[in-house]
């Protein structure tokens, strides 16, 4: 990968980068959606997401804020996992119960039921005891890690959590946990 050098005006170099950039156009053409307003990144997501694996692993989300409930879907997603989302804990541990994910992610603070409370009611349960899951919170205070991690929480994180840093733990977790047989 690399640069190619494009022009030199008035003292100024101009480079284009050489890489792939999925769903863009060459330099000055530009689509009818970006001419309309579009403001949809193009990169480093492609326009459609890739098929579902079968034995992707699946991953549960919890979270009541649309915006971060969605960035984490997109990028789980692109990064070939199975996502299924939900806006609270009490949907959280019936989606859990109901799909028997790899790997649940839940916000500490949302309404019905929160993560602490979620994550104490499925690590009761036979079912959803051996279930990884990691807690996301806005609030760093140690008072509510040590309350995570010991209602059972296996990993507790801090927002802003970047995807990258999620899909790391969550890699984690997959590859330590024996493989399922789906």
């Amino acid at each position: 990968m690399g640069r190619t050098f494009l022009s030199c005006r008035s003292g100024t170099a101009r480079y284009r980068d050489r890489r792939p950039t999925y769903g863009s156009r060459p330099p000055g053409r530009s689509s009818r959606s970006a001419r309309l307003g579009d403001k949809r990144p193009q990169w480093p997501w492609p326009q459609r997401p890739p098929p579902r694996v079968a034995g992707a692993p699946v991953v549960l989300i919890a979270e009541d804020t649309f915006d971060t409930r969605e960035l984490y879907e997109l990028y789980l997603t692109q990064r070939g996992f199975r996502v299924h989302t939900v806006v609270d804990g009490e949907a959280a541990v019936e989606k859990a119960l109901e799909s028997g994910p790899d790997v649940i992610v839940l916000d500490s603070s949302m309404p019905r039921l929160d993560g602490v409370a979620a994550t104490k009611r499925l690590k009761q349960d036979a079912r959803t005891r051996h279930i990884p899951i990691i807690i996301i919170t806005g609030y760093p205070h140690k008072a509510i890690q040590q309350g995570a991690l010991e209602a059972g929480a296996d990993a507790f994180l801090t927002k802003p959590c970047l995807p990258e840093d999620l899909e790391e733990q969550i890699r984690k977790f997959l590859t330590s946990a024996p493989q399922r047989a789906s």
